[in-house]
């Protein structure tokens, strides 16, 4: 898999290319990863333009999209998934929960140092993620999304499929992974490509990981808020393994996405 030479999309990648066990590869230019779309200017993005995006599936949250709405394709279809939408529904403390914001709003905890210690250091913010991505497994939401990402991907009328978060590591990396494991990835690749987008989101946040830590903010704290770790991806597939017993049962019982769909799925996207 490569990065993808964007200009005003972040953390673009290219499922495409990507090492199968059998020897075979991904085909390219079907299945697309990045973060939110908001500053997408074909006119000056040529590399994206030249995808010809046909279909983009958008994980975040109403409020996620309302702050930085994206910028779509000119004859591409736009399809919400809001992969986190029960999570933080179980969370939020009118359900009793303690209120915990969004993967991606999780970021705006690091403009106070001493709070950002209070709810995320000594190992929570670890904890919260290992929570959040057992939720991308095993909540109704974020099954409807991985199910929606799976059936566009299968369907050639689809065209190129985009799908994003807003930084395009947790929602999306989960989706890639499921992708990856469907079409025969080793576990050595999967969790490669999973961290692979550490260094664009660290130069994405650079300024505000700067700031939190000439602040007194521990970095440590920035950093588990900002990248991905194997930590988190182990949780998802701890699920997936506690839950289904294997990617396949998940996908066909967690996820609702018939065996036809999953060969389809494989014909259009094995080179």
């Amino acid at each position: 898999m490569t990065a993808t030479p964007a200009t005003t999309v972040a953390n673009l990648r290219d499922l495409g290319g990507t090492a199968l066990a059998d020897g075979r590869r991904v085909r390219p230019g079907l299945a697309l990863r990045s973060g939110q779309l908001d500053r997408l200017d074909l006119d000056v993005d040529r590399a994206v333009a030249a995808l010809g995006i046909g279909t983009v599936i958008d994980f975040r949250s109403g409020a996620e999209r309302g702050d930085h709405p994206d910028r779509i394709p000119a004859g591409a279809r736009l399809l919400i998934a809001d992969a986190l939408a029960d999570k933080m529904s179980a969370d939020s403390p009118g359900n009793g929960g303690p209120g915990k914001i969004p993967a991606a709003q999780l970021k705006d905890l690091l403009s106070d140092p001493v709070v950002a210690e209070e709810h995320l250091g000594g190992g929570k913010a670890q904890a919260l993620f290992a929570g959040i991505y057992r939720s991308l497994v095993s909540s109704a939401s974020a099954q409807a999304a991985y199910r929606l990402l799976l059936t566009e991907l299968a369907d050639p009328q689809s065209g190129p499929v985009l799908f994003h978060c807003t930084a395009g590591k947790d929602r999306t990396g989960w989706g890639a992974t499921v992708v990856l494991s469907l079409l025969g990835a080793d576990d050595e690749t999967l969790i490669s490509e999973y961290l692979s987008v550490n260094p664009a989101v660290r130069i994405a946040f650079a300024p505000m990981i700067e700031g939190f830590t000439a602040a007194g903010g521990d970095p440590d704290i920035a950093l588990a808020l900002i990248g991905v770790f194997p930590s988190y991806l182990e949780a998802a597939l701890d699920e997936v393994n506690t839950r289904y017993g294997s990617m396949e049962k998940y996908v066909r019982e967690g996820l609702g996405v018939p065996d036809e769909t999953v060969e389809a799925l494989r014909a259009r996207l094995i080179a």
